[in-house]
């Protein structure tokens, strides 16, 4: 459409998809459908510059996302609906130059990436403080965000592979790297696990576990997350994403090695870590009520206060 000389003008999510047809039975489908709006671009338009086009982006999605929030609209939905406003800047443009690359030209696919991390940030902020919040997240690492627009979701049930695909392309990562990196999803194939499959509070973990490899995927319980580098390195070396941190310190809290768990969170600040706090009490109110998962997070919770924290004014919990 860009390249046939139309700029977008808006989106129009509208509820197309029938949840409980039987043509939707098993199938990986968004609910809603999504309609772009668009005109004939100028003939006089001028190429426009990358750093120009991306802040006239965020202003222009910011106050539509909170429409569409507050609309309702959720999940993959809702990162496709800030398609058409946010596309709107960069369509009135025939091609779009990179300010700091003489010759190169930010493409449609660069662009969106854009988009979709400043639609992440949002979903997570609302996640971690509340949909009254005006903030976006900032700061948090790739992995712990798409855990949390996983699980805030899906819980920790069967959900769309589809689904899952858009969320982790819009956290820069793929379903690949969260099932056999990062350890994070499990492929189920499609089929809802029976009562002898499902995770019981205090069973132990089955290392030898097949994974299906249909059109469903699930959040690996944090029972079953128990590899040695848990916590303490990410993929490549790279910082252990904060989830990861988070699961650790469980394993260490039910353990008993309350020593070991302040030893860590001394090593890695997270008691002046503010994302962390936020995070905990967003893990809290995620999981399910009188569960394993939501007793420690609690306990480890009050641990870190009781430990003491940093100034209230700095943490803003």
């Amino acid at each position: 459409m860009i390249r046939a000389g139309f700029v977008v003008d808006g989106s129009w999510p509208v509820m197309t998809e029938m949840r409980g047809g039987v043509r939707n039975y098993g199938r990986a489908s968004l609910g809603s459908s999504v309609w772009l709006v668009c005109r004939k671009r100028l003939e006089a338009a001028r190429p426009g510059w990358d750093n120009r086009v991306l802040e006239e982006m965020h202003a222009n999605i910011t106050q539509k996302l909170r429409e569409f929030w507050d609309a309702g609209i959720r999940g993959p939905d809702f990162v496709w609906a800030a398609t058409g406003p946010a596309l709107e800047a960069y369509s009135q443009h025939p091609v779009v130059k990179k300010a700091n690359a003489p010759g190169e030209l930010m493409t449609v696919p660069e662009f969106l990436r854009h988009v979709r991390r400043i639609v992440v940030d949002f979903v997570v902020g609302r996640v971690l403080l509340g949909d009254a919040t005006n903030e976006e997240a900032s700061g948090l690492d790739d992995v712990t965000s798409y855990y949390l627009l996983h699980r805030h979701d899906f819980g920790m049930d069967d959900s769309p592979a589809g689904a899952c695909i858009l969320y982790a392309v819009s956290c820069g990562l793929s379903d690949r790297e969260l099932a056999d990196q990062y350890d994070l999803l499990v492929r189920t194939g499609g089929k809802d696990m029976t009562d002898e499959d499902e995770v019981a509070e205090d069973a132990e973990p089955d290392e030898d576990a097949q994974e299906g490899s249909g059109s469903k995927v699930k959040l690996k319980p944090w029972q079953l997350r128990k590899g040695r580098s848990l916590g303490y390195e990410g993929v490549g070396g790279r910082p252990a994403p904060l989830i990861d941190q988070v699961h650790r310190l469980m394993h260490l809290w039910k353990l008993g090695e309350v020593v070991k768990v302040n030893e860590y969170l001394d090593a890695r600040a997270l008691r002046q870590n503010k994302i962390f706090h936020q995070l905990l009490q967003a893990l809290i109110e995620l999981a399910p009520h009188g569960s394993e998962e939501r007793s420690l997070l609690e306990k480890i919770s009050n641990h870190v206060v009781a430990r003491g924290v940093a100034p209230q004014e700095e943490l803003k919990l």
